[in-house]
This record gives C-alpha cells, sequence and structure tokens, in this order.
C-alpha cells in the first residue's frame, strides 16, 4: 500500500491551460494574430513553451525567434499565473481524504518553481503539501526519474512505498524508472497520446479514485 501519493502539475493536479492559453495569446496579439481558443492549446499545456509556441506560432526551439518568443510567453504567464487556474474537480475532496487518512502527498512536475511556487500558494495548498519539486529542481527533468527520487528522499520514504498520478507519458515513465507505481490521469491533457498504451499501473477517469488504489 502506498504511504505517499505525488501529483504532477499542470493537467493532473490543477487545469492551468486557460491561463497558459491567456499568455500564449498575448503574445499573438502582440504579433497582430489572432487569439487561439483554449482547445487549441489544451492538449499541448502539459508540454511548456516548447509545445505552447508550437501551436501558437508553428515554431521549433531550433527556429531564430523561439527564445525572444518563449522569454514574452514566460513573462505574460508569470504575470497572470492564477487567474482562471483551479484544482481539478474533485480534487480538493481527494487531497483532503488523503490527509484524513494520514497519508501524505506532494508535488513533482516539470513546471519552473518560479510558476510552481506561486500556483500553490494561489490555490491556496501552501503548507499542505508533503514537497514540492519543480522542473529546475533537480538536474534531469521527468521522464528522468530523479525528481521523483528527490520526492522520496525529501519526505523521508523509500521509492516504492510512492505513488505518481501523471497526465502524460512520461509520467509513467519517470515513476517506473524510480521504482513507483503510476496511476495515468485520464481527465487530464494527455498529450503523450492514449494513456491505454503507456503501462500505466492503472487509470482513473476522475481524481477521486486514486483511493482504489490505495485499498
Amino acid at each position: 500500500m502506498a504511504r505517499v501519493v505525488l501529483f504532477d502539475f499542470d493537467g493532473t493536479l490543477a487545469d492551468t491551460a486557460p491561463d497558459l492559453a491567456m499568455a500564449l495569446n498575448r503574445v499573438r496579439a502582440e504579433e497582430q494574430l489572432a487569439p487561439l481558443p483554449d482547445e487549441a492549446v489544451r492538449a499541448v499545456a502539459s508540454t511548456g513553451a516548447r509545445g505552447m509556441l508550437g501551436v501558437g506560432f508553428g515554431i521549433t526551439p531550433q527556429e531564430a525567434r523561439f527564445e525572444e518568443l518563449r522569454d514574452r510567453f514566460l513573462a505574460h504567464y508569470a504575470n497572470a499565473v492564477c487567474v482562471h487556474t483551479s484544482l481539478f474537480e474533485g480534487m480538493p475532496e481527494l487531497l483532503t481524504e488523503l490527509e484524513s487518512r494520514g497519508l501524505r502527498w506532494g508535488i513533482v512536475t516539470n513546471k519552473s518553481a518560479r510558476f510552481t511556487l506561486p500556483l500553490v500558494t494561489a490555490l491556496g495548498l501552501e503548507g499542505r503539501p508533503a514537497c514540492v519539486v519543480s522542473g529546475d529542481t533537480t538536474e534531469r527533468m521527468k521522464p528522468a526519474p530523479d525528481p521523483l527520487l528527490f520526492a522520496a528522499n525529501v519526505i523521508g520514504v523509500p521509492a516504492p512505498d510512492c505513488l505518481y498520478v501523471g497526465d502524460d507519458l512520461r509520467d509513467v515513465q519517470a515513476a517506473h524508472a524510480a521504482g513507483m507505481k503510476a496511476l495515468a490521469a485520464a481527465y487530464g491533457y494527455l498529450s503523450g497520446g492514449n494513456p491505454h498504451a503507456w503501462g500505466a499501473d492503472g487509470i482513473i477517469e476522475r481524481p477521486m479514485q486514486v483511493l482504489n488504489f490505495l485499498e
């Protein structure tokens, strides 16, 4: 039985896509381009600036303007990181239930700490996670196991005692590489394709179903 539940952030713990889309559309407006609907960027909301700019401008990191557009996008996002972002439906109840059972939970994300930490505070979660591991906490990000192993070490439990929940293939890959069980959050952004093909230890359609894997 897992003693700790770790969550990815974007697309798993919280629906951050609306604010990411807003930041992208502000850059598009600066470029005299029409705004994209949230649905157009939702599928890449877990992939960071690379995915967002790919959808918004058809540009790759190898192209000359990528860094300049990325910096503008991230600046807009930093200034409005939690306007429309919210925890997914059922997530507040899940976190409360975990705590009532004496189980600890934490956050492990590829999102940079400059965005992760303000979001934790803005969502009213400050002081509740047993750890918050961001994309720049360890040298390597997911799908490397480093962030998850770091989280287990911070909390003080063996990695196999942790269950990781994420909405991307790299989340399952990172968890298994760290020796953890992994749940695929099918309610999330699923930028890694079909979650049934990821080899996860379970698939959940809503947050409260995490509890089914703790019994």
